[in-house]
């Protein structure tokens, strides 16, 4: 379905100005891709393992996430997207799921056919680097969740969780003055995190009684910036968002407060 509405490819758009430099004639072309819109309950799967899609998705609301699954069913969160992103783009050439894309909570999506994604690139250089340099932060993402999951204790696990998450939604334009949505279980960030629903609900009751974080009714207020962001070691870098970064979280470039 090709729309006349243009606030959908809009989101698509500035989600790949805040990282690259596209001219007019690639904004347009970009605001003139084709999409189809659907919208899931909570936990559906959108693409699953093995699955060869037809088509990447613009999440446009709600919170979608990427999981895998071991012999014995044991799940693994891998990463969340929000409102604005592009969770699937690397399956433009990698044909088959190696993991389950799926909502999390209530979302809307558009599905944008490859074969027109495919024309875009072959047409607008400026566009495809842009494109290509999205899924490259995807990947960064993942190397810093490595560093983690590998490295970090519980409690610094779930304080760079919070500050990543903070900062990914104010720079899409969901958040503001250090308190961000939120909208999943206790449960589900432990798994993110790799840790049991035990050790993080210990990790949550040391932020809260050290007054640095709130988390209440599916929000998150950050209550002390500074120590959220000591406990974390949290460094913005693997976001790669520009030298130029203004948050409430993040003030300077160096962030790592002593």
């Amino acid at each position: 379905m090709k729309s006349d509405d243009t606030s959908v490819m809009e989101m698509f758009l500035g989600k790949l100005e805040r990282v690259s430099d596209l001219g007019e004639e690639d904004r347009a072309a970009l605001l003139a891709l084709p999409y189809t819109i659907r919208r899931f309950g909570a936990r559906e799967d959108i693409f699953s393992y093995g699955e060869k899609p037809a088509y990447c998705c613009l999440v446009l609301d709600g919170w979608v996430h990427r999981y895998g699954i071991i012999g014995d069913g044991d799940r693994q969160i891998l990463l969340f997207y929000i409102p604005g992103d592009v969770p699937d783009l690397q399956h433009l050439f990698l044909p088959m799921l190696d993991h389950t894309l799926a909502s999390i909570t209530a979302s809307t999506l558009a599905f944008i056919p490859h074969r027109a994604l495919y024309g875009l690139v072959e047409r607008r250089p400026r566009v495809m680097a842009a494109l290509w340099r999205d899924t490259l932060i995807d990947t960064s993402m993942y190397r810093e969740r490595v560093m983690c999951l590998g490295r970090r204790s519980s409690i610094g696990r779930t304080a760079h969780f919070f500050c990543e998450m903070y900062l990914r939604q104010e720079l899409a334009g969901l958040a503001g003055d250090l308190r961000c949505s939120i909208p999943i279980t206790q449960g589900e960030i432990a798994d993110v995190l790799g840790i049991t629903p035990v050790h993080l609900n210990r990790s949550l009751r040391a932020l809260r009684s050290r007054q640095v974080i709130d988390l209440n009714g599916g929000y998150l207020t950050i209550l002390d910036r500074a120590a959220l962001i000591k406990t974390a070691e949290f460094d913005p870098t693997y976001l790669h968002m520009g030298a130029d970064l203004k948050s409430d979280l993040i003030s300077t470039r160096k962030v790592l407060v002593s």
